[in-house]
C-alpha cells in the first residue's frame, strides 16, 4: 500500500508527458495521439537492403536505386520511421539532448520493423563513436538503443565489438562521396573484442541512415572479423522526397 500510494504521489507531481511535444499523457514512455498520427511510419514497400520505403507492390524483394547502383555489404536494412517530423525531433533529442527516456518506445519500434525470427547467435552490435565525441556526449545513442534490442530480442550485446579509432569530421550535410571518403578505414574490429564477430551473424544498430556509409564501414568491419549474415537497423531513414 506504501508503494502504490508513492507511486500515486509521484504521478501527481511528475504526470507522464508525450516523448515529443510534453503533452500530458496516460502512460510513460509513450506519445500523445496528435504526435503518434504525425510520426512518419515507414508502411508498405521498402527497400530490401536499406529500409527506405518505395512505391507500389511486390511480394519478392526490392531495391532502391541507390542500392542498385552501389551494393551494400550488408544482407538486409531495417528502420520503422523516415527521418522527418516528429521522428527527427525524436531521434534529435535522444541524440544530442540526453533524452534517454526516448530510447524504450524508440527500440520497440525498431523490433517491430525486423523479421519475426532471428538466428539465435545474432550479436547486436551499435555504431561505436570516437573516443572524444563519447567523452564530450557523455553516451551512445546507438549503444543505448542496441542494448534493449538485444534484450527484447534475447540476443548477445556485444557493444566494444568495433572501434572507432580514426576521428571523422561531422557529415551534417556532406555529400553521399564525401561521406564515404570520410569514413575509409575509420571503423575496425576491436583488437581484444573483435574476435566475438567470428563466425556470427551481426545485427548493427545505428539511429540514423542517410547515406549508409558509416553502417558500411561498420559492415567491413565486421566482414575483416569474419562475420557472416550482416544486417542493420535504423530508427529512421533519410528519403529522397518522392
Amino acid at each position: 500500500m506504501l508503494t502504490t500510494g508513492l507511486q500515486t504521489a509521484l504521478r501527481v507531481i511528475y504526470p507522464p508527458r508525450c516523448l515529443a511535444c510534453g503533452g500530458l499523457v496516460e502512460q510513460d514512455n509513450g506519445l500523445c495521439a496528435a504526435c503518434f498520427a504525425e510520426t512518419p511510419f515507414i508502411t508498405g514497400l521498402t527497400c530490401t537492403s536499406c529500409g527506405v520505403p518505395l512505391p507500389g507492390t511486390s511480394d519478392i524483394d526490392e531495391h532502391c536505386d541507390d542500392c542498385i547502383s552501389l551494393a551494400r555489404p550488408w544482407q538486409h536494412g531495417y528502420a520503422p520511421l523516415r527521418y522527418e517530423g516528429v521522428a527527427r525531433k525524436l531521434v534529435l533529442a535522444l541524440k544530442h539532448g540526453d533524452r534517454h527516456d526516448i530510447v524504450t518506445m524508440a527500440a520497440a519500434w525498431m523490433v517491430g520493423a525486423l523479421p519475426r525470427s532471428m538466428d539465435a547467435d545474432t550479436l547486436v552490435v551499435p555504431v561505436p563513436l570516437h573516443i572524444t565525441r563519447l567523452l564530450r556526449r557523455r553516451y551512445n545513442q546507438s549503444a543505448l538503443l542496441a542494448q534493449v534490442i538485444a534484450r527484447r530480442l534475447c540476443l548477445e550485446y556485444a557493444p566494444t565489438a568495433l572501434t572507432r579509432p580514426c576521428r571523422t569530421p561531422s557529415l551534417d550535410g556532406a555529400s553521399r562521396e564525401a561521406r564515404f571518403q570520410a569514413l575509409s578505414d575509420a571503423i575496425r574490429p576491436h583488437p581484444r573484442e573483435g574476435h566475438r564477430l567470428a563466425g556470427r551473424p551481426v545485427l548493427l544498430v545505428d539511429d540514423v541512415m542517410t547515406s549508409g556509409a558509416t553502417l558500411g564501414a561498420c559492415a567491413l568491419a565486421c566482414h575483416t572479423a569474419q562475420a557472416r549474415d550482416i544486417c542493420v537497423t535504423v530508427l529512421a531513414r533519410v528519403a529522397k522526397a518522392a
